[in-house]
């Protein structure tokens, strides 16, 4: 019989390196920097890792698309969200952690729904 160590052992750097590829929130997002987002969902892309929402927003009289980043697909779900939690047209305000490098990225801190216009 073959022994099992190598599937093990495969199993292991495959893990390690898993980890390794995901980054700390910390790395592309500032905690200290938050901001407040009212605006109109674009897009919402369910895709490993993480779940992505695409939001218009009014900016100093100027329309913004930005990209909200929430957990994983897996996380999203055992929190109660569904894939059509959130559509295109659909009104929110958003509280984000923003983008280090200042674009209009950021990790999402709550997510409330609106009334539509």
């Amino acid at each position: 019989m073959p022994s099992k160590w190598p599937i093990r052992i495969a199993g292991v750097l495959l893990s390690v390196v898993s980890l390794l590829a995901h980054h700390s929130l910390e790395a592309q997002f500032d905690p200290n920097k938050t901001v407040t987002l009212k605006g109109t969902v674009t897009k919402v892309d369910w895709s490993n890792p993480h779940v992505h929402m695409f939001l218009d927003v009014m900016d100093a009289a100027h329309p913004a698309n930005w990209e909200v980043e929430m957990g994983s697909p897996n996380a999203q779900l055992l929190g109660g969200w569904k894939i059509d939690t959130l559509k295109p047209g659909d009104n929110v305000v958003v509280s984000v952690y923003r983008a280090r490098d200042g674009s209009n990225i950021g990790f999402a801190r709550k997510i409330t729904k609106t009334a539509s216009k």
